[in-house]
């Protein structure tokens, strides 16, 4: 699929609207007219000349698409790159039945949009002449996002100009699954890395800790994430918990949680460790109940395990407890994901986070098939939404990934009052989190000006540890940028 620009310079966004109707296929942006090798597949032409607005090609079977708009004297650049966006929508949804239910909402943080729109003043009747009229969201999205939107409003306004919260990255797995797109890596391939690994992430946290101190920032929210976190031992936990007990002040902290993640690693031992170290939320996450797939994905645990765990973690007294479900795994099916959705309801942990599979293609498939996988997901996702909301779970956060097949999201749910509150401030990027371990990333929000920074720490383990000074080194950009 190729898209030709004339007299605009808007290829980036109307290729990442078309993105969406051409699974597998990349779409390439080229400035004129298309030559005779492109007639014969699929193009559209987008000119913005002589007052008008134009997309014209040819799409699939139906071939020959065109759709016009004039040019209005009141329209922004802005205006004219949404108009567009539309027109392609509109053509290429018709041609291939493919019918994106966020519309030509592209990005991957769709509640801040409607938050954005409601700092403005708009009522809800405006926005939904907006989003459903304007952007062609669709209603069930619509009233998600809204949702979320409302709540989340409240969590951020907790926030505070001297607060941050603080990730640490544990990038190891017992093994890789098979749809995972994380820096990770599984056990039997890094064992020998972990010690010291270990022993430099104390090191880093120890000074983030005093960069924290010398701005005098208040530690809101910790969030241990991966990788698997309970990959390490017990004793490894403990010594990074630990060092966080001995370094940062928890006496303003909110939240703090540990991804245990994968059953197969949580033993008793680590479960007293968390608890006792002061972590009072933690995921347990199953991504399905079907043995298969789990099989399949190359999780090696199973559903038994899985509810024994759960139990444990009960008993040593945990009461805030994410689990997560994905989507569109391979070889679910409908009715497997349903059961899935149903047995985690009956579970009764305090968040369910419903992902949709993100899939990546190496070849095109055909706009018959990408129609019935959308309708596939889709109906898995709409079916969690309502069995969750149903047994009084409410959406909290959403966002969505580059590259998902159907372009749908992934949702965090919530009983009231155990949001996770991580989750909520790394998405709207409220303020400062400061990343710390392989892979990690500062991401620097400004109090005052609002100006946004990011700080990389190296990717791999590997690369962490040979460069560590250097890594170092990066982090002293955080006290120039608030000062």
């Amino acid at each position: 699929m190729k898209i030709y620009i004339k007299g605009h310079t808007f290829g980036y966004e109307l290729q990442r609207v078309a993105q969406m109707f051409f699974p597998g296929e990349k779409v390439e942006v080229s400035q004129g007219e298309p030559d005779e090798e492109t007639l014969a597949g699929d193009y559209l032409v987008t000119c913005a000349e002589n007052s008008r607005l134009t997309v014209s090609g040819s799409i699939g079977e139906s071939r020959s698409c065109r759709c016009e708009e004039p040019i209005l004297q009141t329209d922004a650049p802005s205006d004219l790159e949404h108009k567009l966006g539309v027109m392609i929508y509109r053509v290429a949804s018709q041609a291939t039945g493919i019918y994106p239910q966020w519309g030509v909402l592209t990005g991957i943080r769709p509640v801040k949009l409607f938050l954005s729109r409601m700092e403005q003043g708009m009522d809800e009747a405006e926005l939904r002449t907006h989003f459903l009229n304007g952007c062609l969201v669709n209603e069930r999205k619509f009233d998600l996002a809204l949702k979320t939107a409302r709540i989340e409003r409240e969590i951020l306004a907790k926030s505070t100009s001297d607060s941050f919260s603080l990730y640490i990255s544990i990038p190891f797995c017992p093994t890789r699954c098979a749809y995972c797109s994380f820096v990770s890596h599984s056990i039997e391939q890094a064992a020998k890395l972990i010690p010291a690994y270990v022993g430099k992430l104390c090191e880093e946290l120890a000074d983030t800790a005093r960069i924290a101190a010398q701005l005098k920032l208040k530690l809101r929210t910790v969030y241990f994430g991966g990788g698997t976190p309970t990959t390490l031992s017990a004793q490894q936990l403990e010594r990074i918990m630990g060092t966080i007990a001995a370094q940062f002040d928890f006496s303003g902290i909110w939240e703090y949680t540990v991804e245990a993640g994968r059953p197969d690693t949580i033993t008793a031992d680590k479960l007293r460790e968390i608890k006792e170290a002061g972590a009072g939320r933690i995921s347990i996450n199953p991504q399905t109940l079907s043995d298969s797939v789990l099989e399949v994905i190359g999780r090696k645990h199973t559903t038994r395990q899985l509810m024994d765990v759960f139990a444990m973690a009960r008993d040593y007294g945990f009461d805030n407890i994410n689990m997560d479900l994905i989507a569109g795994l391979p070889t679910d099916t409908p009715e497997g994901f349903k059961a899935s959705i149903d047995g985690v309801i009956a579970m009764a942990p305090e968040n369910i986070t419903v992902h949709t599979l993100t899939v990546k293609r190496a070849s095109r498939i055909t706009f018959e098939q990408a129609c019935a996988e959308l309708q596939t997901v889709g109906g898995m996702v709409d079916y969690a939404q309502e069995a969750v909301t149903a047994a009084g779970y409410a959406p909290y956060y959403l966002y969505r990934q580059n590259g998902s097949l159907s372009s749908l999201e992934n949702v965090g749910y919530a009983k009231p009052g155990t949001e996770g509150l991580y989750n909520i401030y790394i998405m709207d990027e409220t303020h400062s989190i400061l990343g710390v371990g392989a892979g990690a990333s500062t991401k620097l929000r400004h109090p005052v000006t609002g100006a946004f920074e990011r700080i990389y720490n190296y990717k791999y383990p590997y690369e962490y540890m040979q460069h560590f000074e250097a890594a170092k080194e990066r982090k002293q950009r955080i006290l120039e940028f608030y000062r």
